[in-house]
């Protein structure tokens, strides 16, 4: 009960007795990597968890702004937006936390985006810098915004069911 309290407490953050958290045996790679990367209550403020954030988000902006020069060059587009896209994704995790963003990105409802999201990303990867194909990079791209935009859909509650009806209206069209 002890062990099940003390990762409630390290999941939204909080001061944690490390002593007591875990038997080593019940540790594991992402227990670590957890209480590593976040601040507990005690360390400074909030300030470095928001200055982390903030640098890692405009940073992957950046990226993906800067990708927009790079166009027809389809390895350097692949790899700027990419990297854009994984550093703003990863920004998040300034603010709750490695494991918590995980867990998040992991669970039941957004499974399948982040799964989406994680394919497109290999995929536009993959024709960027193996298959040098312009017009199979700029449709994985596609389908990588496509699949961010999703799977960012499915933090805001009813977001996708409004979207898919908005669509489907549009759509749905008799000729």
């Amino acid at each position: 009960m002890r062990g099940a309290l003390e990762r409630a407490k390290m999941l939204v953050g909080m001061e944690v007795d490390e002593e007591s958290a875990l038997p080593p045996e019940e540790q594991s790679f992402f227990d670590d990597i957890n209480r590593n990367c976040t601040l507990n209550t005690t360390q400074a403020s909030v300030h470095p968890r928001l200055y982390g954030f903030a640098i890692c988000l405009a940073a992957g902006l950046t990226c993906t702004f800067l990708s927009m020069f790079v166009f027809f060059h389809p390895v350097k587009f692949g790899v700027t937006f990419t990297l854009g896209n994984l550093m703003a994704l990863g920004s998040t995790a300034f603010l709750i936390g490695p494991r918590r963003q995980l867990d998040m990105m992991l669970d039941s409802v957004r499974i399948y985006a982040t799964a989406l999201y994680i394919a497109s990303i290999i995929i536009a990867l993959f024709c960027a810098l193996y298959v040098h194909s312009k017009l199979l990079t700029l449709l994985a791209i596609i389908l990588e915004f496509g699949a961010l935009v999703w799977y960012s859909l499915s933090y805001i509650p009813f977001a996708r069911s409004v979207v898919s009806r908005v669509m489907t209206s549009c759509f749905d069209t008799e000729f």
